[in-house]
């Protein structure tokens, strides 16, 4: 009697099993939910394994940076990266532009990313005697700017008279520098700072001497940017400056291959005598006096240099290797240096 009264007061067994059941299922799916809510707005495996740089155009909507987003493998979830930028209400205020997202970056930290606009930097160096059209195939290069756009703009009047150029061209305005560029910036805004600079660098000093040796800024960049293109060894810059310094006051061909390298459009190839020929405003072997503008861009140990010549009365150089010159005061001299010059490469 008390055995059977026992069996009769528990609970079934079947309802016990379905009581289990469903603590386990209340238990599991806030798991379930959680894990597969993880997987939504998680990094990536590609995140996972690294950085990764992503392109967004100008004027993308929401939905063109979800899907530029996917397609790279940025994201996992579509619906997860809207759901995070409507609830933080930035679904209009995404930023455009190349970023380089961390490793590990989840969907919400991408939200923030773009919000902030902290776009990916490109390093362009403008060395030392560069030219325009050098610098054009750099930034097209680097997939900042096309050399059409930048040479175009190196040439529109009405960017040359915003910056005050009184010339065709930006060609010797731009400042030799380390700059930081950014994709999507155009041509105008790249090379806007490249004169900026310039312009800072070159002090009212610099121009009070320059205008007591009789010179302009335009002309002590010309005069400077052949010195730039010129010298090599920094020591000979000043006596190369001298030596173009002492044939203008003389009214002589300043006879610089340089100029005739930017008339022909040889840039630093050698040049045959035909080149020295060429009727050209640039070419100083058929012309006096200066060029019609600067043929590259001259540091600032150029223009110093071309401020402050050496004292000597040389005439004329030769190169007697990659970087140095034989300076002479007459023709003969020269004449003999060339020779010399000309029977040591013929034994090399």
């Amino acid at each position: 009697m008390s055995g059977a009264s026992a069996r009769l007061s528990g609970p079934p067994v079947s309802s016990m099993r379905r009581r289990l059941l469903l603590i386990l299922l209340l238990v599991a799916t806030p798991a379930a939910a959680a894990v597969a809510g993880w997987r939504m707005v998680g990094p990536t495996a590609r995140l996972a394994q690294g950085p990764l740089v992503v392109e967004i155009p100008a004027h993308e909507g929401v939905t063109g940076i979800t899907d530029r987003l996917i397609d790279a493998d940025a994201i996992r979830s579509r619906w997860a990266f809207l759901a995070v930028t409507v609830v933080r209400r930035s679904a209009r205020s995404l930023r455009a532009g190349e970023y380089e997202i961390p490793r590990g970056t989840n969907v919400v930290g991408m939200v923030k990313l773009l919000e902030s606009g902290r776009v990916l930097h490109h390093t362009v160096l403008l060395p030392e005697g560069a030219t325009v059209i050098e610098l054009a195939r750099t930034l097209e290069r680097e997939r900042l700017a096309t050399a059409e756009d930048v040479l175009h703009v190196a040439r529109d009047r009405e960017f040359l008279q915003r910056h005050g150029i009184e010339a065709d061209s930006v060609e010797g305005y731009l400042f030799p520098d380390t700059y930081q560029f950014v994709r999507g910036m155009r041509a105008e805004e790249i090379l806007g700072p490249m004169i900026q600079r310039l312009r800072a660098r070159v002090t009212p000093d610099m121009l009070d001497r320059a205008r007591a040796r009789g010179l302009g800024l335009h002309q002590l960049l010309t005069l400077a940017s052949i010195v730039e293109r010129e010298a090599v060894a920094p020591e000979e810059r000043r006596t190369i400056a001298a030596v173009f310094w002492n044939r203008l006051k003389r009214d002589m061909p300043l006879q610089a291959d340089p100029t005739v390298q930017y008339a022909v459009g040889k840039e630093r190839r050698t040049l045959t005598r035909a080149d020295l020929q060429a009727d050209h405003p640039y070419n100083t072997y058929r012309r006096t006096g200066l060029p019609p503008g600067p043929i590259a861009s001259p540091g600032l140990p150029a223009i110093e240099a071309t401020l402050d010549p050496a004292p000597v009365a040389y005439l004329y150089f030769v190169a007697v290797d990659e970087r140095h010159h034989h300076f002479s005061t007459t023709i003969d001299e020269h004449a003999q240096a060339v020779a010399r010059y000309r029977m040591a490469r013929g034994r090399n």
